[in-house]
């Protein structure tokens, strides 16, 4: 696998819309292009990353769709 790294602000309130957006911001892309996984799971926009679990120093697939 090749890929980047990057670090996004983002605390447990912010969606995973939000992350994205961050994201975005940082890579020159569309957010909604994006997608999010974690082994299996495909991130919803709509929900929280506190909801998912998502904590500070954790790693994400990164795709473009």
């Amino acid at each position: 696998r090749s890929g980047l790294s990057l670090t996004a602000p983002a605390s447990t309130e912010d969606s995973i819309r939000d992350l994205k957006k961050l994201i975005a911001a940082q890579t020159g892309t569309r957010w909604d292009k994006i997608v999010l996984k974690k082994w299996y799971t495909i991130f919803k926009d709509h929900v929280t990353l506190g909801d998912y679990e998502i904590h500070d120093g954790m790693n994400l697939e990164l795709y473009y769709q």
